[in-house]
């Protein structure tokens, strides 16, 4: 047994996205977001939970409860409009972080760590639960924060930037672990190989995916909104939102880790088969 004991995923409810969000078609993001007129069926706001030997951690903090209850959440005018049209929430008083954590045993106080994959509001929102523990960003993302257009960009500085949350600002540096080729940089979260942070930007500059590594069990790769969608990026296709070159060159990259790794299971934040995805690969660690 390695340092991993358990893998879990809980959904902090559920948001409709358009159909171009998930997928590209081609167009600019404000062309889609004010002319399309379809929303998707409902998605999960995933949040990964892991249980290591040195503590409980999290890959992204899901949505703010907040957001659908209370009127001054998002900003106002053409910033206000712009979310209005991106996303729709549903989130009940059983779908806040620390109530999810609960319903599978863990206590919100016992988280230890908390990895973002980026700041945008649908990974960040559990932020004012989790006062206890380390939140760990990458230096690239953090500097998104002094736009000046940073809410027109997704990141809303007044939910993120918040007293008493002890940030750790993390870079990753190169490594000779020929194990995540094509990769060439991580930051190893406790130093023991188990949990590599790796840059996988395109939908945010800074953004961040996790690989969970532990013997018996198939690696995963926690990617964020690197995709929506796991038989989309298996596919090359990227979503509507970010900066597309940069998306394909690291959709290219994951998609060759994967071929290193014939096993490696990808599991995004809003893709519906990801707890099923989880599942199965707890049960080959199960079967192992």
């Amino acid at each position: 047994m390695g340092p991993v004991r358990s893998v879990d995923v809980v959904s902090t409810g559920t948001v409709r996205i358009r159909p171009e969000h998930v997928e590209s078609n081609g167009t600019s993001l404000y062309w889609w977001l004010f002319t399309s007129t379809r929303w998707t069926t409902p998605r999960p706001i995933n949040v990964y939970v892991i249980e290591h030997d040195d503590g409980l951690v999290l890959f992204d903090a899901g949505q703010d409860r907040r957001s659908v209850t209370e009127a001054d959440y998002f900003p106002t005018g053409f910033t206000g409009l712009i979310y209005s049209r991106l996303a729709r929430f549903q989130i009940g008083p059983d779908q806040t972080l620390s109530a999810r954590l609960a319903s599978i045993g863990h206590d919100v106080s016992d988280v230890r760590t908390v990895v973002l994959s980026h700041l945008h509001q649908d990974h960040i929102g559990g932020l004012r639960e989790l006062s206890g523990a380390e939140v760990l960003v990458s230096a690239t993302e953090w500097a998104q924060l002094d736009d000046s257009r940073a809410a027109m960009k997704g990141f809303l500085v007044n939910h993120i930037d918040l007293p008493g949350i002890r940030w750790k600002l993390v870079e990753p540096a190169a490594v000779t672990d020929a194990a995540i080729a094509p990769f060439r940089t991580a930051h190893d979260v406790y130093g023991d190989g188990s949990l590599l942070l790796l840059p996988t930007p395109g939908h945010t500059p800074g953004s961040l995916s996790m690989l969970v590594r532990q013997p018996g069990m198939p690696p995963l790769l926690m990617v964020g909104d690197v995709t929506y969608d796991v038989r989309l990026l298996e596919a090359g296709r990227v979503p509507g939102v970010g900066e597309a070159e940069r998306l394909r060159r690291t959709t290219t990259e994951i998609a060759a880790l994967r071929r290193r790794h014939p096993d490696l299971v990808v599991l995004a934040a809003h893709d519906p088969a990801a707890a099923d995805l989880l599942q199965a690969s707890q049960a080959t660690r199960g079967a192992a």
